[in-house]
């Protein structure tokens, strides 16, 4: 089924274009929440005739988008989080993440133009890319790290290996001195 978007919709296409979807998705989904239309004939001539009347208007929408990804150009992302200590993340780093780590820098981005790709479970650096215009695009570079100071962090571990150092060295101690009074009562026979 053909349909005209009315809105951006990531992943399908943005505003004012014409895109095959299957019926069900198109007819329970997109028109019902006013995302999309039917592309009957009519009303393809109707988005021709209004694309030709708004063309200076999505020229000036596409300087707007192109001015505000000149912006973000060079902008490098650090996101503190909850970390364990074999370095795993509690939950995981989403676009609402990175949304409030532009917010904190003072660019104040709708979290849903931000794609992050896959899910992010670990401590790297990873890429958001924001979806400001249909033709511009800006990758942002990200590091996901330990909200704890390193040395913290590396104090855990070592208590983590001190004590089951210990409890591993009490448990031979143990096992030698069941051993030993083992084979004491089998000596004296």
């Amino acid at each position: 089924m053909k349909i005209i978007l009315k809105t951006d919709v990531i992943g399908l296409g943005y505003k004012d274009d014409v895109v095959e979807v299957k019926n069900g998705y198109g007819r329970n989904y997109l028109i019902p929440q006013g995302m999309a239309v039917l592309a009957t004939p009519s009303a393809l001539k109707v988005l021709a005739e209004n694309q030709r009347q708004q063309a200076h208007k999505i020229a000036k929408i596409k300087e707007e988008a192109q001015a505000a990804a000149a912006k973000l150009e060079g902008i490098s992302l650090t996101i503190p989080t909850k970390v364990s200590p074999t370095g795993s993340i509690y939950g995981s780093v989403t676009n609402i993440q990175v949304a409030e780590a532009l917010k904190a820098l003072g660019h104040d981005i709708d979290r849903k133009i931000i794609v992050v790709k896959g899910t992010i479970k670990e401590v790297g650096k990873y890429v958001a890319t924001v979806h400001f215009h249909k033709e511009v695009l800006v990758e942002i570079p990200f590091e996901v790290v330990s909200d704890e100071p390193v040395e913290v962090v590396e104090q855990e571990v070592e208590q983590v290996v001190e004590t089951v150092t210990e409890a591993t060295a009490e448990a031979i101690d143990e096992i030698a001195v069941e051993e030993t009074t083992a084979e004491e009562p089998a000596a004296e026979e």
